[in-house]
This record gives structure tokens, C-alpha cells and sequence, in this order.
């Protein structure tokens, strides 16, 4: 006898990338930069493994507003592919209803993927919603960025200002030899997530000359956190792995 199971539709980057012919690298980022713009909502991340058994990361869309948000990052993509799309999502919904196989080492075989693909986007959801809410009362205006990554527990700060330029948000437009002066690129501001504040300084003879102070935004805060909770800012080798943060301004800063 067969035995009958429903589960939620869902596609994932791997699919989507499947099905526009294109890396699944470049679809992520397409994924991430249409976040980033307000176009979609970011997707859960999962880890999966793919067909030669490594564990990979892929963003899953799900339910109404995943499929809608699937449509724009394939219009994004490659428009030419969007009818396959359509079909996809239609086949997908033709299969709401799986048969399981017969035998019943499959068959649980088969229950405990759907279970822990369950468990981990559920996971991921609750990360997610602990993340914007714990942000809300985690940022602090006006600070640098800087200053806010010292607050994330095991960043390894002496080497945030080179991961900044490495990500093109920031530029040291000091010559040579001088003390650091970080500028943000224009794209860096287009995004929201740093932007400029002007200062005078008085130097030797009263001559003034302006100095520019970053300033992190709550977007480029957001950016930051995400890097943090993959893992995708510089640690310290003594860091104790936990994910956590300070709710006060270090007096020092960099």
C-alpha cells in the first residue's frame, strides 16, 4: 500500500540556476542584490547537500511571496527564461501530493529528508526573526562601523577596516605612509548602508580643512550582521563560537 504525503512548494537557488543555465554563485548574489535594493524579501538560507554529498548553502523560496520573489530574480537573470519558470512552478504544484515509496526503508528514508529540510528552514525562520528583532535594539545611530563590529563578540576589529575595502565600501584616500582616512564609494551610499558625516578641523597657522567621519546606517548594519552570522567577517583564533553581542559602545575605538 502507498502511503500519501503533502508538503509545502518550494525552489531552490540550485533550481533556479538549473533552469536559467547560470552558476549558482551568480544567482546568490542576484538573489542577495535584489534583497539589498528592497526587490525581494531574503529568502532562508539552508545547508543541503548536493549530489556529490558536500554540504552546500542554498536560499529556498517558499509559498506565495518565494514564488513571486522566484519570478523577479529570473526576470533579473534571464527574462527569456521565465515561461520555464511557469512551467516549473506548475509541475511543482502537480506534485503537491507525493507517493511514498513502497518499501519502508525508502519510504523513511524519505520522511526524515522532508523532516530535517522542515526543521531546517524553520530553524533558519526563527534566526531570521531573532535577528531583526534583536537589531532593532542593537543598533545605535550615529556610531561607525567600527564601533559596531567591536560589539560583535569575536571579530577580529584590527582587520575590519582592510575587509571594508576588500568589500568596496570604503577607500583610504591618505597617502602613503599617513595616518588612515576611510571615504565611502558612491555605491556603498547608494545602498544605505554607510554614509558621511563632514567635520571642520583647525590645523597649525588657524587654516581649517574638512575631515569626513563614517557614519553606519541600519541597513549597512544589517549587511554586517548577516556577514557576522555566516561567518564572513575576519574572527579572532580565540573566539569561543558563540554569535552574541554587547548592547554598549566600546570607549575606544578605531
Amino acid at each position: 500500500m502507498n502511503l500519501i504525503t503533502t508538503h509545502a512548494l518550494a525552489m531552490s537557488s540550485q533550481e533556479i540556476a538549473d533552469l536559467v543555465h547560470a552558476r549558482h554563485d551568480s544567482v546568490k548574489r542576484t538573489i542577495e542584490r535584489l534583497s539589498e535594493k528592497g526587490a525581494i524579501q531574503l529568502p532562508p538560507l539552508v545547508e543541503v547537500k548536493n549530489r556529490l554529498g558536500q554540504k552546500v548553502e542554498q536560499y529556498v523560496f517558499s509559498g506565495e511571496r518565494g514564488k513571486r520573489d522566484s519570478f523577479v530574480v529570473v526576470a533579473q537573470l534571464s527574462p527569456e527564461f521565465t515561461g520555464a519558470l511557469v512551467d516549473r512552478w506548475q509541475e511543482l504544484e502537480g506534485q503537491t501530493h507525493t507517493t511514498l515509496p513502497e518499501d519502508l526503508p525508502s519510504a523513511l528514508r524519505l520522511a526524515a529528508d522532508l523532516a530535517e529540510q522542515k526543521t531546517a528552514l524553520a530553524l533558519e525562520n526563527k534566526r531570521q526573526a531573532a535577528k531583526i528583532a534583536s537589531l532593532e535594539d542593537f543598533f545605535m545611530a550615529g556610531e561607525t562601523p567600527f564601533q559596531f563590529v567591536k560589539r560583535l563578540n569575536g571579530v577580529n576589529c584590527s582587520l575590519i577596516s582592510h575587509t571594508l575595502m576588500e568589500m568596496r565600501w570604503v577607500f583610504n584616500e591618505a597617502e602613503s605612509g599617513a595616518r588612515p582616512h576611510y571615504r565611502v564609494y558612491s555605491r556603498t551610499r547608494e545602498k544605505k548602508w554607510l554614509t558621511e558625516k563632514p567635520r571642520k578641523i583647525r590645523g597649525e597657522g588657524q587654516s581649517t580643512f574638512i575631515r569626513y567621519d563614517l557614519v553606519l546606517l541600519i541597513e549597512g548594519a544589517k549587511k554586517l550582521h548577516d556577514l557576522y552570522m555566516n561567518q564572513k567577517l575576519p574572527m579572532k583564533k580565540t573566539w569561543d563560537g558563540r554569535f552574541s553581542y554587547l548592547k554598549s559602545t566600546p570607549e575606544t575605538s578605531l
